[in-house]
């Protein structure tokens, strides 16, 4: 089955929707292997280890010190007391700088508040570590095309309020599979299309939105596959591998419908904190370099990648200019009892 390349008009809203009931997690949806309709088999990947990834063999990056991470940790647990008491007006994404130690603020918080925040002095076990903050907001990626079952990750997703992205393919140990999203993107119960309407991705359930920004949508086929290249295309590779990232890696890549496949992405942090009007998520992945995420890339997959392999470490949430926001793999698997199909 062809894809349509036609290019789909769509209306962002101009912010996440309010946090919703909690679902209960994804619910036994019905268990089917993949059609053959796109060319591609159904999924027999061996799985391939982190330790053979291109991110993991890469791996150079030191450990932070000591006291950085108590700066950092110290910083955070401020910024999540004063979203609990404050409320979400203010956006934060705090994470420490691998390179050099210093803890990053990004913010559109006044000077004010800020001070109260990131204060260090007088406490000798995080003496000499810099703070630096960034003055701009962080917002939740709201929103490739008109994807068809079995689905792909990286796809889009449409639904009234916000516009968003599939993915990855996860399964339960009996084989059922979803497709997961940004969980800020729909609220439980939504019946959600592709942008034009043609297909339904699926049903939203076992949402979350804070400390886990993350959704399922069931009753589909979902296969272990991503979508590369641009907007339009319809190439794709198989998910060979799936867990956690690494700081320091500077070839991440998302796919998403507003951006399609943008790599060169630095993974900064794996211990980030981000505060936006859809609550405080920890921790997450915080990456810079490259297109940062746009709205309409919400849920998209993030991953390490060969020509011809991925390796899912998470699913974008959130960005600004400079700095993305990762919900990681671990955290989901944390969570429920699923992992990554494979392709």
């Amino acid at each position: 089955m062809r894809r349509s390349t036609k290019t789909i008009a769509v209306c962002l809203s101009a912010a996440a929707a309010a946090a919703l009931a909690v679902g209960t997690g994804p619910a036994q949806a019905a268990s089917s292997d993949p059609a053959s309709a796109k060319g591609v088999p159904v999924a027999r990947t061996r799985a391939i280890p982190d330790s053979a990834s291109p991110d993991h063999l890469a791996a150079k990056a030191a450990a932070s010190a000591p006291a950085s991470r108590r700066a950092v940790a110290t910083v955070q647990a401020r910024v999540a007391d004063y979203v609990a008491t404050h409320g979400t007006r203010y956006s934060f994404g705090t994470y420490s700088d691998p390179v050099t130690g210093a803890v990053v603020v990004d913010t559109d918080a006044p000077s004010a508040v800020i001070g109260r925040l990131i204060t260090l002095t007088g406490d000798r076990t995080t003496a000499g570590i810099a703070v630096k903050v960034t003055r701009q907001r962080t917002t939740d990626r709201l929103g490739r095309g008109d994807d068809t079952p079995p689905f792909y990750g990286g796809g889009g997703l449409s639904a009234p309020g916000a516009v968003c992205s599939t993915g990855y393919t996860v399964q339960s140990a009996a084989g059922t599979r979803w497709m997961i999203t940004a969980g800020h993107c729909y609220p439980n119960g939504t019946v959600v299309m592709t942008p034009s309407g043609a297909n339904t991705v699926g049903t939203v359930t076992g949402r979350t939105v804070a400390p886990v920004d993350a959704e399922f949508l069931a009753g589909k086929t979902y296969a272990g596959r991503l979508f590369t290249g641009g907007v339009n295309s319809a190439a794709s590779i198989p998910v060979v591998g799936a867990g956690s990232a690494v700081v320091g890696y500077s070839s991440y890549c998302h796919s998403g419908y507003k951006t399609g496949e943008q790599c060169g992405h630095t993974v900064t942090s794996t211990t980030a904190q981000l505060c936006t009007a859809t609550g405080c998520k920890f921790p997450v992945i915080a990456y810079t370099g490259g297109v940062i995420a746009l709205p309409g890339d919400s849920g998209a997959p993030f991953y390490a990648k060969t020509a011809t392999q991925a390796w899912v470490r998470g699913h974008v949430i959130a960005g600004n200019a400079t700095t993305g926001y990762v919900e990681p793999y671990t955290e989901i698997t944390k969570h429920w009892a699923v992992k990554a199909s494979l392709g």
